[in-house]
């Protein structure tokens, strides 16, 4: 896809917005080799595909929310898992303690934690600690 396709598929600046940032900090590393890798052959298909995986991701983490389950319940941990899944699918490699990282990031870096208040207020917190909460839960 051309990055006038993946702006209009995406939203404009998607990838261009934290790029270089990202690559500063992970550029050296395996899991950056292996996500630009990847990305370079993705098709408009696949980046459909891709933001339809996020949404679904999204709504289990929300509706797990709206139950009122908590983080660490085995539905806001398949969440959990389904999420890591994705990322391992289409982006890199990616083990529990990594993805606790990652869900780390989600309350730590307010660019990230937008994103899921922007969903429901207390969902990034909620997503980080099912992420943990999952990673503990492999460890057994």
């Amino acid at each position: 896809m051309t990055k006038e396709e993946k702006n209009d598929l995406l939203g404009e600046g998607f990838f261009d917005e934290h790029a270089e940032e990202a690559e500063q900090r992970w550029g050296e590393t395996e899991a950056w080799q292996d996500s630009q890798n990847r990305m370079s052959n993705r098709t408009k298909k696949d980046w459909t595909r891709i933001q339809t995986e996020v949404e679904e991701s999204n709504a289990a983490f929300a509706a797990a929310m709206d139950a009122g389950l908590p983080a660490t319940g085995a539905e806001a941990m398949d969440a959990a898992e389904q999420h890591r899944l994705h990322i391992q699918r289409w982006f890199y490699d990616i083990t529990p303690e990594l993805h606790c990282s990652l869900g780390d990031m989600y309350v730590t870096d307010p660019r990230f934690t937008k994103n899921y208040e922007n969903i429901r207020a207390g969902m990034a917190q909620y997503v980080r600690d099912a992420i943990h909460a999952n990673a503990d839960r492999a460890q057994h």
